[in-house]
């Protein structure tokens, strides 16, 4: 490593009823990986937006290659050399993955795209970094976790030499975090350096040079991975220690309180997403989906809560039949649903806290009078679970949108979990989130487990599945192909099984079913 890339010196950002970042310097040296730790809204992303031109500073300045720069927008930041794969993606939904690359820097045959040559480049790029995205597909029509994908094609196209991570790992398999990490090292062994926004601390020490702590909007410590461990991490990012050890006692499982027999379901253009999944979710236990993002997860969640119509088999929840039912129905049915989007299906961004709160019972006798919506109900609902929950909102009347992605999952949580629900889906629960929001939710996922209640965790995080689980049910192409028990199964075993190559677990028994599909 030699010489300074970018300087950041002072740096403040104010917001309505908030500082955001509060006279913050770092330095990103080249050839270097810089990880930058906080917690859900200390103000990282934040500052990586003005480094991109998205935002401007109320103070501080920038330098790059040590000559001191007004980075008003992010096309200014392009010409200097910046890139930023970002966290929520930055994606035209309708345009296909050649012209979302593309955008704004087209090329050209005469006065028309040359959409084939691009999709070409495209191409090679995607196949040189083992990324393996579809040019001509549409982003509507593909998963999270291919668009995530894209957001990384869409930075390495422009040729940037200073990379910003904003959790780029979020939506990954294992296999593929390793691929991306791998990627990473020849971007720095090019000579290109990088600022890493995690809170995965086990990805830092794999990957960083160095990382820089924020807590609250201010730089809390420098140091280099060698020198440092997750526990001083954790509790520098979050000013306690953070206990990494789940205190789980054994399972006391009940009868099946969700049994979902042979269910088959299509997509666009008619094909299978769903292949005759059978699987039960019983009383008293976590079992947890594995599988690879983009294999039927997705559309699995969509049915069990009524965003999505089957085209065969049963879904019970409690001995009731749910399938095809509205979502009204399904919820007074008894199932509380966490959604792997919340910025699509868990929030009204433009809503505020205490509206988002009564999402799914506003319509209820509780919270209505003469056919109007009583606020002073709402706000005190909304006042005792943002307390209960430790959301961390300036006010009631603050939109959605305005909280970290951190305490807008909370939020949603808190919400679902009030129900009461006897079945609690819970998709990508800590998706983006940091130490101390996480062991937050896993104790609130075990509490449900513990009081009784069925919980269905898919998670794309393996270490999340192998924590949380009592079983583990493994979904590939769109159908169950195995089951594991946690206590005797590996990352490797699970990742192996979830491309396809493993060997699945026999099938179990129809009463504890979860393995194997049958018919």
């Amino acid at each position: 490593m030699s010489g300074v890339k970018v300087e950041m010196r002072g740096i403040t950002k104010r917001f309505p009823g908030i500082v955001a970042n509060d006279g913050i310097s770092l330095t990103l040296r080249q050839g270097e990986i810089l990880a930058l730790l906080g917690e859900n809204g200390a103000g990282k992303s934040t500052l990586m937006n003005i480094l991109f031109g998205l935002y401007q500073p109320d103070e501080g300045e920038i330098l790059i290659n040590g000559e001191p720069v007004a980075i008003v927008n992010p096309k200014t930041a392009i010409q200097l050399g910046l890139g930023m794969v970002h966290q929520h993606f930055k994606l035209v939904e309708p345009f296909t993955v050649t012209e979302n690359i593309i955008l704004g820097q087209e090329t050209r045959r005469g006065l028309q795209v040359d959409y084939g040559k691009a999709a070409r480049q495209v191409s090679e790029l995607s196949a040189r970094y083992g990324l393996r995205v579809d040019p001509r597909a549409r982003i509507r029509d593909i998963s999270v976790g291919m668009q995530q994908r894209v957001e990384i094609l869409k930075t390495l196209y422009r040729g940037a030499d200073i990379l910003i991570f904003d959790e780029p790992t979020a939506v990954l398999t294992p296999q593929e975090i390793r691929e991306l990490m791998d990627i990473m090292r020849k971007l720095v062994a090019e000579g290109k350096s990088i600022i890493l926004i995690t809170h995965k601390l086990k990805e830092i020490m794999a990957i960083a040079d160095r990382v820089t702590v924020i807590r609250r909007g201010k730089v809390i410590d420098t140091l280099a991975v060698k020198d440092t461990n997750p526990d001083e991490l954790a509790a520098k990012m979050v000013g306690r220690e953070v206990s990494f050890r789940l205190d789980k006692k054994p399972a006391a499982v009940g009868a099946p309180v969700l049994s979902v027999e042979n269910v088959t379901a299509r997509g666009p253009g008619g094909l299978s997403v769903l292949s005759g999944v059978t699987f039960e979710v019983r009383a008293g236990e976590i079992l947890g989906i594995a599988g690879v993002d983009g294999n039927g997860q997705s559309e699995l969640i969509e049915a069990l809560a009524g965003l999505r119509g089957i085209d065969g088999g049963r879904i019970a929840l409690g001995g009731r039949e749910i399938a095809n039912r509205s979502p009204r129905d399904i919820a007074e049915a008894g199932l509380g649903h966490i959604p792997e989007d919340r910025h699509k299906r868990g929030l009204v961004l433009d809503f505020s806290m205490s509206e988002n709160m009564v999402l799914k019972t506003y319509y209820t006798s509780a919270y209505n009078r003469g056919g109007f919506l009583d606020y002073a109900v709402i706000d005190r609902q909304a006042q005792r679970l943002i307390a209960e929950f430790d959301v961390r909102t300036p006010g009631l009347r603050t939109p959605a949108r305005a909280l970290s992605g951190g305490n807008q999952q909370k939020a949603i949580i808190a919400r679902e979990i009030d129900l009461n629900p006897d079945l609690l889906i819970a998709a990508q629960p800590t998706r983006g989130l940091d130490v101390g929001a996480i062991e937050f939710i896993h104790k609130r996922l075990l509490e449900q487990r513990d009081k009784g209640k069925a919980v269905l965790l898919l998670s794309l995080e393996l270490d999340e599945i192998l924590k949380l689980s009592d079983r583990i049910a493994v979904i590939y192409e769109g159908r169950i192909v195995g089951e594991a028990d946690p206590a005797h199964t590996s990352d490797r075993e699970l990742g192996l099984m979830m491309s396809g190559s493993g060997r699945a677990a026999e099938a179990p028994a129809p009463s504890t079913s979860g393995g194997e599909k049958h018919g």
